[in-house]
């Protein structure tokens, strides 16, 4: 059984008894059904937002056979997973349809209402009371298992529209970036090649090195924008795979041991826990690399004297984690949402690239990434598969 049914279940006190009246009530009130549903119609067309996504009368006879069909297992049970399930399609159905959350609960409260009358007209007032209390328990059930999943689906459908939102996003600065990279390259290598001959003009004919140090300077600025170019170029152009069979315990390893001299000298510490095995994964080394220097480094610099970056690493059969985790004075809620965003930065002279390029050389290995932070520090959650 599922294990939420299970809680629900528990959590009203649905019992044996309970089962036992719902039982003897269905051959009362099954021959009320079809009067039941078509009050429960009257009500969804007076109303002109539950109206408004129905289409036709087909529409709605097969929704009055579902109905009807919804009451009597109601009152049959069984109260398994199949039973489960088929109330948790009705929750995915509003958000299909579009129909707001509230109108479960009107909804709902029509059904309600026309039992406890069924029911005080059936029985005795005292065995009405217990048979009532009864159906409350089955629709609170119901409708709980309804609004569980109409919020699983529309949190759903949130995320996949805020993640297209995002894809085109990127997709329109990818295609800028790379025009724009394309123009500034040509231009830049050329004004490289030309210092570096006036360099070797004046070392041939003057000796100062006075003379040297503006394009020395020069020099040193070139190379800083072509890093910053191939920054745009590796977000524009995200390269493709090399995928290999490498352990990756060792490539964590090795860039928590090239972060930890940076996390020293800020007088912090960066720890990296894993298991005593190693964990083979098909993956693109380089790339994987990449990922956690961008990762670890923005820990060690997000916290203070005495903070503490836990890396941790662990491994399933067929995907493994890893956890890049702070102590530091986390994110602002406004800066989370567009961590990942193209061009987006809180340091002075970033590029606000390092997140784009590590979402999207995460989701080239089909991964994931989620992020979690408060103002006692940041946590992010990758996982990856181990083969592809």
């Amino acid at each position: 059984m599922s294990t939420f049914l299970a809680e629900i279940l528990r959590y009203v006190s649905f019992d044996d008894k309970d089962r036992t009246r719902l039982l003897a009530l269905h051959p009362k009130l099954s021959p009320r059904f079809p009067a039941i549903a078509e009050r429960f119609y009257e009500a969804v067309w007076a109303n002109p937002g539950t109206a408004s996504v129905l289409d036709s009368p087909a529409q709605v006879e097969r929704l009055r056979a579902s109905l009807i069909d919804w009451m009597s297992t109601g009152l049959l049970g069984p109260y398994d997973d199949r039973f489960y399930e088929k109330r948790s399609r009705i929750g995915r159905r509003h958000v299909e349809i579009g129909l707001a959350h509230q109108y479960m609960f009107t909804s709902m409260n029509v059904v309600r209402t026309a039992y406890q009358e069924m029911i005080a007209e059936l029985y005795p007032a005292a065995e009405a009371s217990l048979v009532l209390r009864s159906v409350n328990k089955l629709l609170d059930i119901e409708l709980s298992i309804m609004v569980r999943h109409y919020k699983l689906d529309s949190d759903e459908k949130l995320v996949a529209r805020e993640r297209r939102m995002q894809s085109d996003r990127i997709t329109a600065m990818q295609t800028m970036t790379a025009g724009l990279a394309h123009e500034v390259r040509n231009p830049l290598n050329a004004a490289k090649l030309q210092l570096e001959l006036l360099e070797r003009r004046l070392r041939r004919e003057h000796d100062d090195p006075r003379l040297l140090e503006p394009s020395e300077l020069a020099q040193k600025e070139i190379e800083r924008l072509t890093n910053l170019l191939n920054d745009f170029l590796a977000f524009a152009r995200p390269p493709e795979l090399h995928l290999q069979d490498h352990d990756v315990v060792g490539i964590v390893r090795h860039v928590c041991d090239l972060e930890r001299i940076s996390a020293e000298k800020r007088g912090a510490t960066l720890t990296f826990s894993h298991p005593a095995i190693a964990i083979p994964a098909r993956v693109d080394a380089p790339k994987l690399q990449q990922i956690m220097l961008n990762l670890v480094r923005n820990a060690v610099e997000a916290v203070t004297a005495n903070g503490v970056v836990q890396v941790a690493l662990a491994g399933s059969h067929d995907t493994f984690m890893i956890n890049v985790e702070d102590d530091g004075g986390g994110m602002p809620a406004d800066v989370q949402a567009r961590i990942y965003e193209p061009f987006f930065s809180t340091k002075e002279g970033g590029t606000g690239l390092g997140m784009s390029i590590v979402h999207s050389l995460i989701s080239l290995h089909g991964g994931s990434i989620a992020l979690e932070s408060t103002t006692r520090g940041t946590r992010f959650d990758l996982t990856f598969p181990r083969w592809q």
